[in-house]
């Protein structure tokens, strides 16, 4: 199998325009669901997600928070559809997110916000889905067909929608330039070579993934596609964390993967690795500045809220060829699907 055979790297390379479909085809109805935002007033945010859209969500979080001031709670979907509890969302912005939306539980609960006085957001990639049902706006991601079980064009359009909510809804201007020059800079960050980290890992079965803000959700996101595509145990942490315990089993050759973006947490992501070094750590990090480790390209936004979500597009093609120098095929890991419906 090579590199062109395989679902994963197409759809990594669809990215790029995947992006601009959505801010060309999308952006209105995203305008109305800000202005809506705007008059609703919200005093918290929730989000319903599992999986790939967790993580989108989870990236979400810091973006309003870091730009509105507005906290964002996750809520378990299982509140709904195991324990049937009703939720007080009055005041609150429920934010949805699912590829298919038709995920059980999710329509469940967002159902469920929406009865307990949530504004319900959907971003999804089927507008006609249950969960857009359920919703008063429906943010479609226009990801087009995704055949790999391991989502990357949706993971990604998901966040860029969000973040184009947020930029309308702040009427941020800044952000919103950021965003239409995010096309060009994946078409970039997509052919970045990581392949000194690909030759190291071929043969390892652990690794460490340090974050801090927006990019612990990418984080996330790496060591959910290391387990799924290369089955490799990897577990992403805060680097502030990592300190708190975590810390204690890494040792000489223990391979730790820092995804340090352009933001106020640059400086702390490369401090906590570099001390990692001094306990016999194999880091990778991708900053520009001074490291003890293996410095790693990556392609830089103009934006802290752009930032880290390039640093997902040069992850994904190093962790497609990775799987194949494993000799597994990315686009079909055992024992998964590409829909999973939970309840």
């Amino acid at each position: 199998m090579t590199t062109n055979t395989t679902h994963m790297h197409s759809e990594i390379e669809e990215i790029p325009s995947a992006i601009n479909r959505l801010i060309e085809h999308s952006e209105d109805a995203i305008i109305k669901a800000a202005a809506e935002i705007r008059e609703f007033n919200p005093t918290v945010f929730t989000t319903v997600a599992r999986g790939s859209s967790d993580h989108a969500s989870a990236y979400l979080k810091y973006a309003i928070e870091l730009s509105a001031g507005i906290p964002v709670a996750s809520i378990g979907p299982s509140i709904s559809s195991i324990y049937n509890t009703k939720l007080n969302l009055k005041n609150a912005v429920n934010i949805s997110i699912s590829q298919s939306g038709k995920s059980p539980d999710i329509v469940d609960l967002t159902k469920t916000a929406g009865e307990g006085g949530a504004l319900n957001i959907a971003i999804t990639n089927v507008a006609t889905s249950p969960l857009a049902q359920e919703s008063a706006h429906t943010l479609d991601i226009q990801a087009g067909l995704e055949k790999s079980v391991a989502a990357t064009k949706t993971f990604v359009t998901s966040i860029v929608a969000g973040l184009l909510l947020i930029a309308h809804w702040q009427r941020d201007d800044a952000l919103l330039a950021a965003i239409k020059k995010l096309p060009e800079q994946a078409g970039l960050a997509v052919k970045v070579d990581w392949s000194i980290l690909c030759d190291h890992m071929k043969d390892k079965d652990d690794i460490f993934i340090l974050g801090r803000g927006p990019a612990m959700a990418i984080a996330n996101e790496a060591a959910l596609k290391f387990k799924e595509t290369c089955q490799i145990h990897a577990q992403a942490f805060s680097s502030a964390e990592v300190m708190h315990g975590p810390k204690s089993i890494v040792d000489q050759g223990f391979t730790v993967l820092a995804l340090a973006s352009r933001d106020a947490s640059e400086s702390s992501v490369l401090e906590v690795a570099n001390s990692l070094v001094g306990q016999g750590a194999d880091l990778f990090i991708t900053t520009d500045q001074s490291a003890l480790g293996n410095h790693l390209p990556f392609v830089a936004s103009s934006h802290p809220l752009t930032d880290p979500l390039l640093l997902i597009l040069c992850y994904y093609q190093f962790i497609e060829k990775l799987a194949l120098a494993r000799g597994l095929n990315p686009d079909t890991p055992p024992h998964l699907k590409k829909i999973t419906e939970t309840v």
